[in-house]
């Protein structure tokens, strides 16, 4: 390749190449420019490859390559995708338009020269196909299944209750899997007493639990070490540290009780993961989900609910009790204030306080109810 242009296209470096299928030799070979610029910008595999899946899933919706591709072609796409049986979420669709969007940013980038060798080869050019007409605008704060909520807090006691009954049942029955069952239980209370997400939970270890010399009275579980964080797109892991609460200092014996005397059932080594399987592997996600939904259900609470949902719970809870939400935030692991706030639902209970305090606040003393002279 010519060093003096970095910018060149793949087949400048082909020029005389004449593929027997030119047209498709042509996209394979703006994929893979496309591909090796994402990777020149750290960008994951996985990324660069979901992200190919869709621009070549466009290609075959169009039946035209992308020197050929109009606005009208996206929008057909779109119409398309939103009309299915099952139609595509709002944000499965911004983002099919984000990636041909950069896809197309690509090819129209004078400076990797493919608006240059389509118009040698095919008598036309790539262009910009995504606009601000044709594309959808991010109106909504938050735009997930409204389904999607957080535990009151009598779920919450019921769902954890549930969970702790499971373990009492198994052992009165003189049946296996009271020691699953309690790491089960355990696991639950973790993710919500720390508001860590499914991945989060189940790629812990045990070095991951710290002490936090603020708080000196939590012990060796002051904090939480989350090596596995949700990066941003594309980029690696996000690591943060989660401190224990207050307020839900009970999950120190928990955790104490699982460490000391239940884990070392699953395994001699005292480090390594945190949550084991009879088989001394790491408990997956499916099996997470599957024993949520479970719990869930034997304690009969709505279908809506998933373990996700005692994430959201955990959001809301510290706004209820007054942290901030800068704090909040960190503690969740979220880069902005506003994917915090969609987390956020507080219950009646504590709108009705904020009331209360306004009313007094303005009308003086306990006035709430109007009876006031």
């Amino acid at each position: 390749m010519d060093q003096n242009r970095p910018g060149v296209s793949p087949l400048r470096e082909l020029r005389n190449v004449r593929a027997l299928d030119e047209h498709r030799f042509v996209f394979d070979a703006m994929l893979s420019g496309w591909a090796d610029q994402q990777s020149s910008r750290g960008l994951s595999e996985r990324t660069i490859g979901s992200r190919e899946r869709v621009v070549r899933s466009f290609e075959e919706f169009a039946g035209r390559y992308p020197w050929e591709w109009s606005p009208g072609d996206l929008e057909d796409y779109t119409t398309r995708v939103m009309s299915r049986t099952h139609p595509a979420a709002r944000s499965t669709i911004r983002g099919y338009h984000s990636i041909i969007r950069l896809f197309c940013d690509y090819l129209t980038d004078p400076r990797y020269q493919w608006s240059v060798d389509c118009e040698e080869r095919f008598g036309t050019t790539p262009q910009q196909v995504c606009h601000e007409w044709n594309t959808l605008a991010h109106l909504l704060g938050y735009e997930g299944r409204a389904q999607r909520r957080a535990l009151t807090y009598d779920e919450l006691e019921t769902f954890f209750s549930a969970a702790d009954q499971r373990v009492e049942v198994i052992l009165r029955r003189g049946r296996k899997g009271a020691l699953a069952a309690l790491r089960d239980s355990q696991i639950f209370k973790t993710i919500y007493a720390y508001g860590l997400r499914r991945a989060e939970a189940v790629r812990l270890d045990v070095a991951d639990l710290r002490p936090n010399g603020a708080a000196p009275r939590f012990g060796r579980f002051g904090a939480v070490e989350v090596r596995w964080g949700k990066g941003a797109h594309g980029s690696g892991p996000r690591r943060r540290s989660v401190l224990t609460l207050p307020e839900l200092d009970w999950i120190t014996e928990g955790l104490a009780q699982w460490i000391d005397q239940a884990r070392p059932r699953f395994t001699t080594e005292s480090t390594g993961p945190l949550w084991l399987t009879e088989r001394g592997t790491r408990v997956s996600l499916r099996y997470i989900d599957l024993r949520f939904a479970q719990i869930r259900d034997e304690a009969g609470l709505p279908g809506e609910l998933s373990v996700h949902a005692l994430r959201h719970t955990y959001v809301t809870n510290l706004i209820e009790w007054g942290y901030a939400e800068k704090f909040v935030q960190d503690q969740v692991g979220h880069a902005y204030a506003s994917t915090t706030a969609i987390y956020t639902s507080v219950g009646d209970d504590f709108k009705n306080r904020m009331i209360s305090q306004a009313l007094s606040r303005i009308y003086g003393g306990n006035h709430a109810d109007g009876s006031h002279t």
